[in-house]
């Protein structure tokens, strides 16, 4: 069991931000007797799949319709596995925009290369001269 200041620092997040997730019910904590909260592993590995959520840019009205599937119960799997399907698949759309990009990228880069060298080689060839 963790106190909140402990699951904090193992997800390398502020107390203020749990506290967040709370209000939002993305997370619901364990209150031991003297009423503070305290976090199973089972709430470590939930934040962990939360915060991978967040960092793929789901939106947290995403994450907390989710996470509101998920304390329904089983009878909202297929909302769930809808809800995961369509940000996967918005996430292969950036991946596959972000592949274009540095395609565009990478051909700037190897023409500014062609003209750097290019003027470099004449420089050369004129102090050569000189």
């Amino acid at each position: 069991m963790y106190s909140i200041s402990q699951l904090a620092n193992l997800l390398d997040l502020s107390t203020y931000t749990l506290r967040y997730y709370e209000r939002e019910q993305i997370v619901k904590p364990d209150r031991n007797s003297q009423g503070n909260r305290v976090y199973s592993d089972l709430h470590l590995q939930w934040l962990q799949f939360v915060l991978k959520l967040k960092e793929a840019q789901m939106p947290i009205v995403q994450i907390k319709k989710y996470a509101q599937y998920v304390m329904e119960g089983e009878h909202t799997a297929e909302a769930r596995l809808n809800l995961l399907q369509a940000h996967r698949d918005f996430i292969q759309q950036q991946i596959e925009s972000l592949n274009a990009t540095d395609h565009v990228l990478e051909a700037k880069i190897a023409g500014y290369k062609k003209k750097i060298e290019q003027k470099q080689s004449s420089a050369c060839e004129t102090n050569m001269k000189n």
